[in-house]
Formats: C-alpha cells, structure tokens, sequence
C-alpha cells in the first residue's frame, strides 16, 4: 500500500505474451506472412526465405508435445509457429541434427546452434537487431553472399524502425558455414562472421486491463515505469498504447544509462518511464536511484538475472507462471496470473488495509479516551460525594 513507483517488465506483464510473428525482412523486401500464408508459391522454392525460416526453427529450444502444441518461451513458439504456417514440416529436426549450441544471454541478446547436414555444419545465431549485425560481415541476397554489408545496413535499419514503430518485437538471423564440428574453444568466439539473412518482427498484444491499471496509478499518485529489452522504438509504441508515456524524451536505452553516472541518474530518475534495452544489471542502478529520491519501489521480475532487483526494491514482485525459482525466493510478492494489474489491485488492497486500520485505531483511541476520562473523573469526584 505504500508503494509510490512501480517498475514493471513489458512482456507478459504489461502485454499479453501471445507473440505472433507479422512480417519478415529477407532479399531486401518486407513480406506479410498472411500474405505468404495464402501464396500459392512453393515458400520452400524460395532460397533465402527457406534459409530464414530454418534458422528461426533451429536456432530455437521450442517442445512439440504429444498433443501437437508448443511449449516454450512465447518468442521462440511463435517463430516455430511461423514456420509450420509456412509449410514446413516438423521432419526439420531429424534432418538437421544439433551438435552445439550457445544459450540465449541477456548480455548477448543472441543464441546459436550449430547443426550437422552431411559434411557440412551450419551455425545458426538469432537475436537482436544491431547485435547481430555487429557480428556480420556480409549479407545474402537472391542466394548470393554480399560483401559490402555497411552499405545493406542503412536498408536493414531503416526497415527495422518501421517494424518497430508498428510495436512489432524484431529479431535477426545470421548463419555461416563450417567444414568441421567447432571445437569448445572455437563455440567461444563462434558468433563471428557471420552472413545477416533477414528479420522477423512478432506483435505482442497490450493487456486492456494493464491499461486501465495504468490510468488507476496516475490517479493513485502511482508512477509507472517500463523497463524492457526490446528496441526503444518499439518499447515507446508499446508504452503510447498503455498511456505511460507521452513524449519520446522519456523513453531511454541502456548504453545511454551506461554513459550516466549514479549522480545523474538520481537527479533526473523522474524525466524517463521507459527504459529500453536494458540489462539486469539496470535494473538495480534504476530501482537504487527512485530509492534515493525517497520512493518506495515495486519491481518486477521472472529470470535468475532479476533477482538482486527483486531483493533491491521495497517489493519485489516475482512471475507465478513463468518465474525460476530463485526470483520466487528474492521476492516479497508471487504473481500467479503474472499481470501487471494484480500488482495495482495489491497496492489498492494494501492502502484499504490501511485506511481500515487508521479507522480502527482512531475508533479505539476515541472511545476508549472517553471511558479513561469518565473514569478518572468518578475517581476524583468519589471522594466529594461520600
């Protein structure tokens, strides 16, 4: 009930975690995957698009249960998803088997696997935008390896911007090709040269009842502060939609938090409400700084990385649903239905505790003052009246 900031994590939180893949970015055109979905066209015919779709189904740890569904994180089903609207099989797997990954890393934004087909092994890596291009030297068009990337970059860019600008989530895929099975010390420093292939952009829905929750903290003298590791752009259309911010002044990435010191940062904490691109690590700096303005601060988190921010903040709200065990033990609150509106309904509840308890004790205080004077005065006057 004293909670005066709340910092909330944007996916699954503040939106529905119903990622579903709209477009895609490959041969230098922007497709509609409706559009390719009804498309009489073999998808399979065509080269650079097979290239992508595989990569988003390989360099992906997405389960196909008994049942047919998939289970896994909501980025990564979707872009499985992806593949089987588009007319590939499940038979993917067999045929291109993985002997090497490196995990998704928050630090990274990237994942890699490497699969064997024959002789051949194919590195495939997926991940954020600028990251991966920062580890391509060369693009593919129309099958083609180019070697002038840096011109291709300002196309890649600007495309990625008008993804994002639609709040689409935009990651990249890149692959390359080996003669040998990389060895433990080459899968270290495998995520180089890399050849860009194309972006996927996904739409994650808003909650319509995170909104509502939202305009409830204003009112409640509450503020809202999203912090996220999507692209700024698309963090920003996000936030438009859920009335956290107004300007794009308040929206700042973490390499621009990285330039500040904690100083600046405690000063100016109250100019932003979204954070994008950030890392775990952020988070502490950001729930410290509102901590030094005199706030008290509700966090939220799911992975392993969120839990010295969940133990930070004054609450530390961790996911029912989708949180690892060791946020769960950091936090103060579990959020079984992992909505940012049941963090609001517990600050409403909390504040109606305790103004029931301030009633409570002023009805007390009251009635019991008027006893002790009635009293005191009988004592006083008992020996007059005898």
């Amino acid at each position: 009930g004293s909670a005066t900031v709340i910092c909330s994590d944007k996916t699954g939180t503040l939106t529905q975690n119903k990622m579903t893949v709209q477009k895609i970015y490959t041969d230098n055109e922007l497709m509609d995957i409706e559009t390719l979905e009804k498309a009489e066209t073999d998808i399979t015919k065509i080269a650079d698009l097979e290239r992508l779709v595989h990569i988003a189904m390989l360099c992906n740890d997405t389960k196909i249960t008994t049942n047919n569904t998939l289970a896994g994180d909501p980025t990564e089903t979707a872009l499985v998803d992806m593949g089987f609207k588009l007319a590939f099989e499940p038979s993917i797997y067999e045929q291109f088997e993985r002997v090497e990954e490196l995990p998704f890393d928050s630090e990274r934004k990237l994942m890699t696997t490497v699969h064997q087909i024959g002789n051949k092994y194919l590195v495939y890596t997926k991940g954020g935008v600028d990251e991966l291009l920062n580890r391509c030297n060369s693009y593919i068009i129309d099958g083609k390896i180019q070697e002038n990337i840096n011109e291709y970059k300002k196309k890649i860019e600007q495309k990625n911007e008008e993804m994002a600008k639609e709040a689409l989530r935009v990651l990249a895929f890149g692959y390359k090709e080996l003669d040998h099975k990389p060895t433990k010390e080459e899968m270290k420093n495998i995520e180089t040269d890399l050849i860009y292939v194309g972006m996927a952009g996904m739409i994650d829905p808003p909650r319509q009842e995170a909104k509502k929750a939202v305009e409830k903290c204003k009112k409640a003298g509450i503020k809202t502060v999203m912090i996220t590791g999507d692209h700024k752009i698309t963090a920003i259309a996000i936030a438009k939609k859920l009335g956290i911010l107004e300007k794009e002044e308040e929206a700042i990435t973490g390499s621009e938090l990285e330039k500040m010191s904690d100083e600046d940062l405690e000063k100016n904490v109250r100019k932003y409400s979204v954070y994008a691109r950030v890392s775990p690590e952020h988070k502490v700096r950001i729930v410290k700084a509102w901590q030094k303005n005199g706030e008290v601060v509700a966090m939220t988190g799911d992975g392993v990385n969120d839990s010295p921010a969940l133990k930070t903040a004054d609450i530390g709200c961790s996911m029912g649903m989708v949180g690892t065990d060791v946020a769960k033990e950091a936090s103060d609150v579990i959020l079984t239905d992992d909505n940012f509106a049941t963090v609001v309904s517990a600050v409403e509840e909390g504040r109606r505790i305790y103004d029931n308890i301030l009633k409570a004790i002023q009805f007390l205080l009251s009635s019991n003052v008027g006893e002790i004077v009635v009293l005191f005065i009988a004592i006083l006057i008992t020996p007059w009246l005898g």
